[in-house]
């Protein structure tokens, strides 16, 4: 084995596909994860993929005692890669309180039973939408950030700061932040992807599970948009391209190769895509037709969304290889085995 690594939210849609890289790349891992938001028969589906079965401990992570507990038994680990978090835009705007305290308080917590245990190294699962409405596109990692429309955005932007404070008072911590734009897409094996509980907030799961049946319909949130077919562009990532990412992260920041102690990357493809297009991939390589219906905007959203990648490109040596037909492929797949296992 290489190193140790702990995963938090390691049961969730990237903390998932995020493991199975770590283990692949001969990586020790521990999940860390409240199973609030996923299955512990995910660990199964992992240890179907990569024939290890990683360490699983049921955590909250807001509880400041246990988690100081877990640290401590697992000081041996190099780094942390954090993904524990509430996750849907939607109810965080509902609930705003509910997703300060579980998004920061984990955090926290996390972060001083890092300090507590000598284990310096951090990744940091961010999102494009620290960067609110952009006003240049692609957005690069130089773009100011904003505050975001939602309390899940703004959670992540108060947590990057949070991150910086905690840096400058500790000269051997170091971290790298890796803001997504929109994953999409599951395992090859079609034993992991992305299982939402309840209704999806986001386009892939709404469309393979309208396409299998759950859902009536999809709604196209406006096709008034000042973009090539009106609506919102956006830059989809397939989720194992995204988790790779993580794992040259780790070894950045274990070699101690960053060229400050708390880094920022973009991960996206630097393509947009609109609903619409998404909609036609999808027909495309599913051979059917989608029931949707175009209806008005949604408060919050923006036109277009796109990154550029030149600096993971350069820095962590890493790009996103899937096409949008392969992202839509493998999620249809997943969603086609998840029912037929039922």
């Amino acid at each position: 084995m290489k190193h140790k690594i702990i995963v938090t939210g390691g049961c969730g849609y990237i903390g998932s596909h995020t493991v199975v890289e770590l283990i692949e790349n001969n990586y020790e891992v521990v999940i860390l994860d409240d199973l609030s938001n996923s299955s512990e028969e995910t660990l199964g589906r992992i240890e179907k993929i990569t024939k290890v079965k990683p360490t699983f401990i049921n955590i909250d992570l807001k509880n400041v005692a246990e988690t100081l507990q877990v640290f401590n038994k697992h000081k041996d680990a190099k780094a942390v890669i954090n993904f524990a978090a509430l996750k849907a835009v939607g109810e965080s705007v509902q609930k705003p309180l509910m997703y300060y305290k579980n998004n920061l308080y984990s955090l926290l917590n996390t972060l001083s039973a890092q300090l507590e245990n000598g284990i310096n190294g951090f990744i940091f699962s961010s999102s494009a939408t620290v960067y609110g409405t952009p006003e240049t596109l692609p957005i690069t990692e130089e773009n100011e950030t904003q505050r975001p429309f939602s309390a899940y955005g703004n959670t992540k932007k108060i947590a990057e700061e949070i991150l910086d404070d905690f840096i400058k008072s500790n000269n051997a911590f170091s971290a790298i932040s890796l803001r997504y734009f929109n994953p999409i897409g599951a395992h090859e094996s079609g034993l992991i992807g992305e299982l939402p509980s309840g209704i999806p907030n986001n386009l892939m799961p709404y469309i393979t599970q309208t396409a299998v049946g759950i859902r009536e319909k999809l709604m196209v949130y406006g096709n008034d948009y000042p973009t090539k077919d009106g609506t919102p562009i956006r830059d989809y990532i397939h989720v194992v391209d995204l988790a790779k990412a993580h794992v040259l992260a780790v070894e950045r920041i274990i070699k101690k190769e960053q060229d400050q102690p708390l880094e920022v990357f973009n991960l996206g493809t630097g393509n947009g895509f609109s609903v619409l297009d998404v909609i036609n991939s999808f027909e495309e390589v599913s051979n059917l037709k989608l029931n949707y219906e175009i209806t008005d905007r949604r408060s919050g959203d923006v036109p277009q969304l796109y990154a550029a990648t030149d600096l993971a490109k350069e820095k962590l040596g890493w790009t996103a290889n899937k096409s949008l037909n392969e992202m839509i492929s493998s999620s249809w797949k997943w969603e086609q085995k998840l029912r037929n296992n039922k």
